[in-house]
């Protein structure tokens, strides 16, 4: 339990540090720092459920994106404000390393096992994003069709009568 608060707490910090190297504006760090959390929870719940950690990625990430969603209607942001930080938890950057390492150590065999678990979490990262993202805009309080995707009478211009 201690080291799960830890864990919590450092990626809450990890998250905000993120964010400020990423230049996000000042009001926006504590969300930011939030969403990392809550994903990196996520993330733990599911593997102490015996989960996968590919499947405790995807099922982290789509929380993650739906929570980033969510605050971006909130805060009138953009989504990818939140998400790139957030999603800082769970990217497989020493997966990534270890890969590099191994294949210039010349352990074929452990540099494939790190490259394979960093790809799959990899494609779980991407394949919760877009899970999120199928999601009605509507959901998170969107109730109008962007403006640019407005068409009238078929003749391929906007609503201002711009082509």
């Amino acid at each position: 339990m201690r080291e799960s608060l830890f864990q919590l707490l450092a990626a809450f910090v990890g998250t905000v540090s993120f964010a400020v190297l990423f230049g996000t504006p000042g009001r926006y760090l504590m969300p930011c720092g939030a969403v990392g959390l809550l994903g990196w929870a996520v993330y733990l719940a599911v593997c102490g459920l015996n989960g996968t950690p590919a499947a405790a990625v995807f099922v982290a990430s789509t929380v993650l994106s739906v929570c980033s969603r969510y605050l971006a209607r909130f805060y009138k942001a953009t989504t990818t404000l939140f998400l790139t930080s957030g999603i800082f938890t769970l990217v497989p950057g020493a997966g990534i390393y270890y890969t590099a390492h191994y294949t210039i150590m010349g352990d074929t065999r452990t540099a494939l096992s790190y490259g394979l678990t960093s790809f799959k979490t990899a494609v779980a990262i991407g394949l919760g994003i877009g899970v999120a993202y199928c999601l009605s805009p509507r959901i998170f309080g969107w109730h109008r069709e962007a403006e640019l995707w407005k068409e009238s009478g078929g003749t391929g211009q906007d609503r201002t009568g711009t082509p």
